[in-house]
């Protein structure tokens, strides 16, 4: 297994310092975020949501995205994703993406996903899923660019066996399963093992991030109310040592992507630390 960085975690680099901090930690890929810095955030202190530095803008020109291109090479790194937020039926802003990661080298992107607030049936949501995804995958067949439906709290697909039901019907080789045991703890664990055997050749790609729970204080009569939160890599729910183990045991040889929110550390310790702390779990 390779490890790579999704670049919302390092909002105060810019590309080029990211690229260079990668690069000194022993990572070996990127997933370059993809999303414009909203006017009212421009001149706010870096954060992962808005004022992201290290982000290719969706209105960048081909000169701007050779940018991308260059600096993965320049540093040795492969550009492993574009990684946007879609929504689910965004057809055309689906193909500008994919034209994107084919002109930066990247190999996947993140699709889009409907949300799930109890304001809507899931089935009809379902529904919705399966019908984009016939697109997802002719537009990968197309571009040569594989979609990825992420495990997430909040969707659809919040678990393995949710997000497989979903892509079922389709190839392998066009969409495929991006792991992130992190949202899982708000919502949707299940048995890691079960659950990597039963996306089989669908999974594709792995996040590494960690959450935990705690009391918020609060009761609603005789119930203690708890709340979900971002946690450092080994504080929070998911053992990452049983979990790496767990997907050596299931023949996945894919990329490790941090993805780390919990602001321990500054971006380029961030990195270094990512990779120390995995490479000894992976021994």
């Amino acid at each position: 297994m390779k490890l790579s960085v999704f670049t919302v975690a390092t909002p105060d680099l810019t590309p080029e310092a990211l690229a260079k901090a990668a690069q000194s930690a022993g990572i070996d890929g990127i997933e370059w975020r993809y999303k414009e810095i909203p006017a009212d955030a421009v001149g706010e202190q870096p954060s992962f949501w808005r004022n992201n530095l290290c982000s290719i803008d969706p209105q960048a020109s081909d000169e701007e995205l050779e940018r991308f291109r260059v600096l993965a090479k320049e540093h040795g790194l492969v550009n492993l994703s574009v990684t946007p937020y879609l929504n689910c039926g965004d057809i055309a802003g689906t193909e500008r993406v994919m034209q994107v990661a084919k002109k930066v080298g990247a190999s996947f992107i993140r699709v889009g996903v409907p949300a799930y607030d109890e304001s809507r049936n899931y089935n009809d949501l379902y529904a919705e899923a399966v019908n984009y995804l016939h697109h997802v995958q002719e537009l990968s067949q197309q571009y040569g660019v594989k979609g990825l439906l992420e495990t997430h709290h909040k969707t659809i697909a919040p678990s393995a066996g949710l997000v497989h039901r979903i892509i079922s019907g389709f190839n392998p080789d066009y969409v495929g399963v991006l792991h992130d045991a992190g949202n899982m703890v708000h919502e949707g664990f299940e048995n890691y093992r079960m659950g990597l055997e039963l996306l089989g050749p669908y999974l594709t790609h792995v996040h590494i991030k960690n959450a935990g729970w705690a009391p918020t204080g609060e009761a609603q009569g005789s119930i203690k109310l708890w709340k979900s939160d971002w946690s450092p890599l080994d504080e929070g729910i998911v053992n990452w040592k049983q979990l790496l183990d767990v997907l050596k045991a299931v023949g996945y040889e894919g990329y490790l992507g941090i993805e780390d929110f919990s602001g321990q550390y500054g971006s380029s310790e961030m990195l270094l630390n990512y990779a120390k702390k995995v490479k000894q779990w992976l021994a």
